[in-house]
């Protein structure tokens, strides 16, 4: 599987995944909201994308596990 991130505008996305060989089962998709609508919170972004995240037993998810060298890095 081979994961790729397009961006331009939305006819430039389209014509981007029309020319990929394959092929695609998912996509996610950044719309951003007219001015006059309250803008997302992170933790609404998250949220919506909590069904395709992966978490594995013990693992320690949190800022500083994440960006701090573990012995061996």
């Amino acid at each position: 599987m081979t994961v790729r991130v397009l961006k331009g505008s939305k006819q430039e996305i389209a014509e981007k995944v029309a020319g990929i060989s394959g092929e695609i089962h998912e996509a996610i998709v950044f719309i951003e909201e007219p001015s006059d609508a309250p803008p997302a919170t992170v933790e609404e972004l998250f949220a919506e994308m909590e069904p395709y995240m992966v978490h594995v037993g013990n693992a320690d998810y949190s800022r500083e596990a994440l960006y701090t060298r573990m012995e061996g890095e």
